[in-house]
């Protein structure tokens, strides 16, 4: 009878905690839940913390989809391009205060493993540019008459060492095409420096703004 009480006692007990704390300890359940399956998907993509990619993220956004209208995003940029590039910081054909000593530090493995990583991410439209109407249209007209596509895609999306232009940052796609008209940043074929050079900076930034507005789609 004694060690019945007990047990009723004990599960009246519980009872009353479930009551006052059920809501929390659902939480807390799921939260382990959430820490759970992320540790596994992070150490499926690559390993245990830290990865090579991480570094990446406070500049180039979570999975290399910036936010950030002077940072490009890397998520569903062409691996061969993303390799280039790393390439020609480390070097010093391009220059950038942070890229270039971060670059300096990859063995050629580790420059191929982060470009076959943020190839691999599902890009995002850059939902923090709202473009001008008027200039995204003008922006349009001068991306189809210079006949970009020919080169970065049908949707602009990149291939191979060319870029992913769609729903970059709007001021570093200016940026960069500034660099290329004034021939601080250059490419083997000489065409971006013969494109840029000859639109005027108002035609520039208008290319940017369209550029920048456009959603990108997996190649």
């Amino acid at each position: 009878m004694k060690k019945r009480s007990i047990l009723l006692g004990a599960a009246a007990v519980l009872v009353v905690l479930l009551l006052v704390y059920g809501h929390e300890l659902l939480d807390l359940y799921r939260l382990q839940r959430y820490i759970d399956d992320s540790a596994a998907a992070y150490q499926a993509e690559g390993g245990a913390w830290p990865q090579l990619a991480d570094v990446c993220m406070g500049c180039h956004g979570v999975a290399g989809n910036s936010q950030h209208q002077g940072y490009p995003s890397l998520a569903g940029q062409p691996a061969r391009y993303v390799e280039e590039q790393l390439r020609k910081f480390a070097s010093g054909q391009r220059a950038n205060p942070h890229m270039t000593p971060l670059a300096m530090s990859l063995s050629d493995a580790e420059r191929a493993r982060l470009a076959e990583h943020f190839a691999k991410q599902a890009p995002a439209a850059n939902t923090s540019f709202e473009p001008d109407p008027l200039l995204r249209e003008k922006g349009q007209q001068l991306v189809t008459k210079a006949g970009c596509a020919a080169c970065h895609g049908e949707r602009l999306m990149g291939d191979k060492e060319f870029a992913r232009l769609a729903g970059q940052g709007v001021d570093y796609l200016a940026a960069q095409l500034d660099a290329f008209a004034s021939g601080a940043r250059s490419e083997p074929s000489g065409v971006m420096k013969t494109l840029s050079a000859a639109a005027s900076p108002d035609e520039r930034k208008a290319i940017a703004s369209y550029l920048a507005s456009l959603a990108p789609q997996a190649r």
